[in-house]
């Protein structure tokens, strides 16, 4: 039996990286804070959160048209409580969907393989009124992934901003 692990820290090269296989666990991590900015024990304050999601085994119709994908992008973004202030999506031929939602706090990002039923998403966001943990709801709804892998990269680390 494999034990599942709750989201870990990194240092590398000035780097620190957040990872989680586990998406109920790393779900639970992310509502820790009212704020959306979660911190681990021995982690630094940083200026923004940059997520990386993947996620594997999605429907693949969902990841194929750039208005379904789209729609699920911005709902993320809405249901988050990000402020969407542009938006661009493309679906190329003959597979795949690549888009971002511009929003005040930052951005979200998506590129799809529908051929593969894999999404790779990116939800940069900063400052405390976002919820992450309700856009990967929104996308976990859209997209019926059957597993999920997690990065947290935290940018612009308070020491080295302000050194």
């Amino acid at each position: 039996m494999v034990v599942a692990e709750p989201p870990r820290i990194v240092n590398d090269a000035g780097w620190q990286l957040i990872h989680s296989e586990d998406s109920d666990l790393f779900r639970q991590w992310l509502m820790k804070d009212s704020e959306g900015l979660p911190t681990l024990e021995g982690e630094a304050s940083s200026l923004g959160s940059h997520v990386l999601i993947e996620l594997f085994g999605c429907d693949r119709e969902s990841l194929e048209i750039e208005r379904t994908v789209g729609s699920a992008m911005r709902q993320a973004a809405v249901d988050s409580n990000a402020t969407i202030v542009a938006e661009s999506f493309h679906e190329f031929k003959p597979w795949g969907v690549s888009g971002a939602v511009i929003i005040q706090e930052s951005h979200y990002t998506i590129h799809t393989w529908p051929e593969h039923g894999y999404a790779a998403v990116d939800l940069f966001y900063c400052g405390g009124t976002v919820h992450v943990d309700r856009a990967l709801d929104a996308l976990r709804e859209r997209f019926k992934p059957t597993r999920l892998k997690f990065l947290v990269v935290r940018r612009g680390i308070q020491s080295e901003v302000e050194g």
